[in-house]
């Protein structure tokens, strides 16, 4: 048996078990789980007040590649007489939970925590980093990679006859959907990463249903973006160099053990 897989586990049932100490029953549980969502929340909000008061810089930060996009040929628009004001709340709040990210992802790996082991929880830290690291390098991939080219290609097929007249609310709902839809989907090496230590699959289980790895990701990039073609490819293609990663993630980290012959 290897040392990874003895540091993973008690050696005999008389032997203390650190994590038999953290047990708790369903209502406590659920009691810390409210008790790490008031911090992330507060955290939220603090994000959403430190940068409400510059909403128009960040707002004119997301309209700049749809502004690309149509130049001169079209226009935005508020089809409501509060769409400007909640239109402004609403990028408050997205640029606010961008903000609190890390105090997020903290709040999360604490909640997990006391689930874990020893060694294994002196991997809360860098766990935190690593999901904001690729939390953020989804969204910043979604818009400077698929905004710049997705919203040119698109506006490309409209007539010179139509005047493009957005509406700032769908606007800001396509940009929020593809901003979390990357930023949650570039978890993929941490969802491997708990995959592999609890043994589930290792390196080999992941070059074996590799073709099977393609189909999901293509079907989860349908499901994630909006339904069109480009936008899928665009998302599936860092899946895949993600899912690569990930294969080495399960080889350092696997505890699956195989009978060998």
């Amino acid at each position: 048996m290897s040392d990874r897989h003895d540091d993973a586990f008690p050696h005999s049932p008389e032997e203390f078990d650190p994590v038999d100490q953290y047990r708790m029953p369903l209502l406590e549980h659920l009691r810390e789980l409210r008790h790490r969502f008031m911090i992330a929340a507060g955290a939220v909000l603090v994000g959403i007040l430190l940068t409400f008061w510059q909403v128009d810089f960040i707002w004119d930060f997301l309209m700049e590649p749809m502004d690309k996009a149509i130049g001169d040929k079209g226009t935005m628009a508020i089809n409501e007489p509060l769409e400007g004001f909640m239109t402004y709340l609403k990028v408050a709040a997205l640029s606010g939970c961008a903000v609190a990210s890390p105090v997020v992802f903290y709040q999360f790996w604490l909640f997990v925590a006391p689930g874990l082991y020893p060694k294994e929880k002196k991997q809360v830290l860098p766990l935190v980093v690593c999901s904001t690291v690729l939390f953020l390098a989804g969204v910043a991939f979604a818009y400077f990679v698929i905004f710049d080219f997705a919203f040119q290609f698109f506006m490309e097929f409209t007539s010179d006859e139509v005047v493009p007249v957005l509406s700032i609310n769908a606007y800001l709902s396509v940009v929020t959907r593809l901003l979390l839809a990357f930023g949650i989907s570039f978890q993929l090496p941490i969802l491997v990463y708990f995959l592999a230590r609890v043994g589930l699959v290792d390196h080999r289980d992941m070059l074996r249903f590799f073709k099977y790895a393609v189909l999901g990701i293509f079907v989860v990039a349908s499901l994630l973006t909006p339904p069109d073609v480009i936008s899928q490819i665009l998302m599936a293609i860092p899946l895949l160099f993600l899912y690569g990663i990930g294969i080495i993630v399960a080889r350092v980290f696997s505890t699956k053990e195989r009978e060998e012959f």
